[in-house]
């Protein structure tokens, strides 16, 4: 048994910071909140107690040092990417994120996985990172967006995926690499509904696949037990996302008062990513690509606002590495800029996160609950930007950075 001994906790269903902070840790799960200090106390004087945050949305197979947007997809090979993704784990849980969705790889992998095996090796000890919810490939028609050769605009035949590693077509291939990825490990399924920012070609709102294949991707999720995520921006394809049953639309920048509606109706959830519309550099991409930034990001500044107030789910997601690994909360810091309270932007990091994963063994500082604790230097509903400055992080009651005074 120990104690962590703070000057504050913060409480995300009383919507507070209580005083002081007293949690107490038993193995890998909280004992108690508040009341005496148990065992040996580990002060952390003036900081305040948050449950670890969560993201949403990351590639931690991809983004860091070294990394080429046109030569490391055909230049890198599986165990690189491995290598470089301990890195961005590591980064990722000193940030203070204990729990993230790996949303979908988009390489060439032979098939394999590497989401599922980082997440094993990560659970198993042999390296520090989040606790992953992986996706395995994001699946994508052929040129669709996140199909590597529309992504990177390579030669035909530089680069083709197979159906396992996502690229699908028609009902029957949709169906078979959502099963494929099953198989091997996804715990949910990250599909692409629409064009992006960064798709060289089309409209970046138009809808990717049919009605009639979104629904067999979710049919062949959803009794299997695992959520779908899908790219979406335009207001379109998100109405044919959330009829199609998806449980959550990542980014939604285009999206209007008509497809907010229907996703507050049905429950579906948003994870915005707005902050890479402040800090993604695309200053050298091609002009196409460009000009469509140009034109999305505006309105993916005013876009999370409308749906937070109509009643959407917000959950917190980066795009890591759009936003580059370990500065996860910088989401956190846009979505304040953004209009939402402190309040509502760590819940939406927090509780309605763990909504989102179907979880409730984490989110909150409450006996029972995995001690997956981290401290910032101050009150977050004062300040969100403290949260830029995680000072301790403990993950299944292992400390894993910071350092305090023992006794």
């Amino acid at each position: 048994m120990l104690t962590l001994k703070a000057a504050g906790l913060f409480d995300p269903d009383a919507g507070e910071i209580v005083r002081p902070g007293i949690l107490r840790v038993d193995g890998d799960r909280i004992a108690g909140a508040g009341g005496p200090p148990e065992g040996e106390v580990v002060d952390l004087g003036d900081a305040v107690l948050l449950p670890g945050l969560m993201d949403m949305e990351v590639n931690l197979l991809m983004g860091g040092r070294g990394e080429h947007p046109v030569r490391s997809p055909v230049q890198d090979d599986p165990p690189l990417r491995m290598l470089r993704a301990v890195g961005n784990a590591r980064r990722t849980l000193r940030a203070g994120f204990t729990t993230v969705r790996n949303l979908g790889l988009f390489v060439k992998t032979g098939g394999y996985l590497l989401d599922v095996a980082l997440g094993k090796a990560i659970d198993a000890g042999w390296i520090d990172g989040p606790r992953i919810v992986p996706a395995g490939h994001a699946i994508t028609p052929t040129g669709g967006h996140l199909d590597p050769t529309m992504f990177a605009a390579f030669a035909p035949g530089v680069l083709d995926l197979t159906v396992e590693e996502g690229i699908a077509n028609g009902v029957d291939e949709v169906r078979k690499a959502v099963r494929y990825q099953i198989k091997h490990g996804a715990q949910l399924i990250k599909v692409c509904c629409s064009g992006g920012v960064m798709s060289h070609t089309g409209l970046p709102g138009a809808q990717h696949y049919s009605d009639e294949e979104l629904r067999a991707i979710v049919d062949e999720a959803h009794r299997r037990g695992l959520r779908v995520a899908a790219h979406t921006h335009g207001a379109g394809a998100v109405r044919a996302a959330v009829e199609a049953g998806i449980d959550c639309i990542e980014h939604g920048f285009l999206v209007d008062d008509d497809a907010i509606g229907l996703m507050v109706r049905s429950g579906t959830f948003l994870v915005p990513t707005t902050a890479l519309a402040d800090g993604m550099d695309v200053s050298h991409a091609a002009p196409e690509l460009q000009a469509k930034a140009a034109e999305m990001f505006p309105r993916a500044r005013t876009s999370v606002l409308a749906a937070y107030r109509a009643g959407v789910k917000i959950a917190v997601g980066t795009d890591a590495p759009a936003i580059p690994h370990g500065r996860n909360a910088d989401e956190l810091v846009a979505l304040v800029k953004r209009g939402l309270s402190p309040l509502a932007v760590l819940r939406a990091a927090t509780v309605t996160a763990a909504e989102l994963l179907g979880v409730t063994d984490r989110g909150r500082l409450a006996e029972g609950l995995l001690a997956d604790v981290i401290a910032v230097p101050g009150d977050p509903l004062r300040d969100i930007t403290v949260t830029q400055d995680v000072r301790f992080v403990m993950k299944g009651g292992k400390v894993c950075a910071g350092r305090a005074r023992g006794r």
